[in-house]
């Protein structure tokens, strides 16, 4: 049994769920919406034909079963019914594949529906080749996809010389474009790619590697331009573009093209490409290239890069400059020249953070006072707006060599500048390994306290009254700090985030009840407020937590009254009134 025969099984699809929107997966997948069903060990895919196509995604993450769909619900953070249809069509195959008379799930035991796939199955398993070769003309004329498909594998055995014509037609067809296609439309193009890419991956064998060789070079490079007019938001024909570049690798290996030639076509892809979707370099492509192709890319990447002048002040970002300067750093990283590497990168200190590569660079090659030397320069040049990990990098130095006041003082530059929980974190580790943690950590709140209170008092155009302190940042550290009369006291003090809140109330479920309940009812109106579905179901999971907490408090009735008091309170609001009404029958039917 796989691990997924442990992950997906009737129960947890309708537990995650929900039971609408698994009943709407039950007729998904009866009705033979699912396609494309891919699994492997940690991952399940497939398309689901709805409204629109819908891209499916089951994993393992670590014991969990993890999903995305590109549909709207699961957007919003629901296992939705196109995952609950490609679960069950899972289960419906790994069930006949071990044992074609199983019953799983809920049907266990009873007559089950009958898999029309195995159906199918057996009626063209009792046809004539004759009758076979029928059916499958009469799809291919209604299918431009399969008619595709099949004129390659033919073009293959019987089409001699035209092989490579006939596969340039089928990419040309595939990912020609009139207009852009957004993202309602671009299920279809992607199909069409896909399925070229599925014939081409047919070529990966010794005798026409060398034509896979050519033929994915010129794939990827037609559908990296078209993608310049193509809303591929959700990754799909990136996915397949990176596909392709997988074959062409696997390809060049296999067939060891001229390797001069080689290294001046991945050249060119690598620095021409609006994309980049798949890497070129010459690090990736070091075994197919060989020594006599690795030196006639260095040569290229050198040459141009003899071009570029150290980048100004003020200078913007240029493309090419990227490209030439990753390559040269890739090759030198290759061949460990760690000089070589240095003398790359500071062409361009046009930010602390180009500092931190190079002083990071030098000190993992153990030259530990160049690297502060270098880390130190970018601090100086930037004084005025350093990368904090800079700061960080350098704090972690000092603390080495006993620099304590100046660790200290970075560390708190950051603190002042954007007090936060992080930033809090970091003084706490710094003044902890100096041993002045607790007067540190006093300052810090003071600091903190003195500019709530600043920021309440405060008044402008947009904000003519004060306002009541928002103690947020005060909860989320008593949070932190795991001090829960603290962050109990800081919360109704003023303002706090809501979900601070909420993970306030769970941590108080347990020894403090009645505080949870307090907390949870008091974060309901802002969430159901916001009037959209999503808040909706949001809400109605905080109100089921009150339940159960009521519930061991023996507060049914109070329940039951509170439940009268939203519905009396946001009776316009009818779907979340619906939410609301089922889970008082479950609640009713429980007792």
């Amino acid at each position: 049994m796989t691990v997924f025969g442990k992950l997906i099984t009737h129960s947890t699809l309708d537990d995650l769920a929900g039971a609408a929107a698994f009943r709407r997966g039950e007729e998904y997948w009866s009705a033979g919406a699912v396609s494309r069903l891919r699994a492997s060990d940690d991952k399940i895919t497939a398309r689901v034909e709805g409204t629109e196509t819908y891209q499916v995604e089951l994993r393992d993450d670590n014991g969990e079963l993890a999903y995305d769909c590109t549909c709207p619900r699961a957007a919003d953070g629901y296992f939705c019914k196109h995952c609950v249809a490609v679960g069950l069509a899972w289960i419906a195959d790994h069930a006949s594949a071990e044992d074609p008379t199983a019953k799983t799930g809920k049907n266990k035991g009873k007559t089950g529906r009958r898999d029309p796939w195995r159906d199918i199955k057996d009626f063209l398993g009792a046809q004539p080749p004759e009758t076979l070769v029928e059916l499958l003309l009469d799809v291919a004329r209604r299918d431009d996809r399969l008619y595709q498909s099949l004129l390659l594998k033919a073009e293959r055995v019987v089409g001699g010389g035209n092989v490579v014509k006939a596969f340039r037609r089928a990419i040309d067809e595939a990912s020609s474009i009139h207009g852009f296609i957004d993202w309602r439309d671009v299920g279809t193009f992607a199909g069409n790619i896909d399925q070229v890419a599925e014939s081409l991956a047919e070529l990966l064998k010794s005798d026409t590697a060398p034509m896979l060789v050519e033929l994915a070079e010129y794939a990827i490079e037609r559908v990296e331009h078209a993608l310049e007019q193509v809303d591929d938001s959700n990754g799909e024909i990136g996915g397949i573009v990176c596909r392709l570049g997988e074959m062409h690798l696997k390809a060049c290996t296999m067939a060891r093209p001229e390797p001069a030639a080689l290294a001046e076509r991945l050249f060119r892809f690598e620095t021409t490409l609006p994309f980049g979707l798949c890497s070129f370099d010459a690090a990736t492509y070091q075994s197919a290239l060989g020594k006599k192709g690795l030196q006639r890319y260095r040569e290229l990447a050198e040459a141009e890069c003899r071009k570029i002048k150290p980048r100004a002040d003020g200078e913007g970002y240029n493309a090419r400059r990227a490209a030439i300067t990753r390559i040269m750093e890739r090759l030198a990283e290759a061949g460990g020249d760690i000089d070589e590497l240095v003398a790359i990168k500071s062409k361009d200190l046009s930010s602390s953070y180009r500092y931190l590569g190079i002083a990071e660079i030098l000190a993992k090659a153990g030259r530990a006072n160049e690297a502060l030397e270098w880390a130190e320069r970018g601090l100086k040049a930037f004084a005025d707006r350093p990368h904090n990990a800079l700061r960080d990098f350098l704090v972690a130095i000092y603390l080495q060599r006993e620099r304590k006041d100046e660790a200290l003082q970075l560390t708190w530059v950051q603190f002042e500048e954007r007090p936060g929980l992080e930033t809090f974190k970091k003084l706490h580790d710094v003044a902890g390994q100096i041993g002045i943690w607790s007067a540190q950590r006093e300052r810090a709140l003071s600091r903190l306290a003195d500019l709530t209170a600043r920021e309440a008092a405060a008044t402008s155009r947009w904000k003519p009254k004060p306002s009541l302190p928002n103690h947020s940042l005060r909860v989320s550290i008593a949070l932190w700090e795991e001090d829960l009369d603290a962050a109990w006291t800081a919360a109704h003090q003023g303002i706090c985030d809501r979900n601070l809140l909420v993970a306030l109330a769970g941590k108080l479920e347990s020894a403090r009840p009645e505080d949870a309940i307090h907390l949870y009812r008091q974060v309901v109106p802002m969430i159901v407020g916001e009037t959209k579905n999503s808040a909706y179901y949001e809400g109605i999971q905080l109100i089921r937590k009150v339940g159960g907490l009521m519930a061991m408090l023996n507060q049914t009735r109070q329940f039951a009254g509170y439940l009268a008091e939203l519905r009396l309170q946001f009776k316009p609001k009818r779907n979340f009134i619906k939410l609301l009404d089922e889970l008082g029958r479950s609640a009713a039917a429980a007792k």
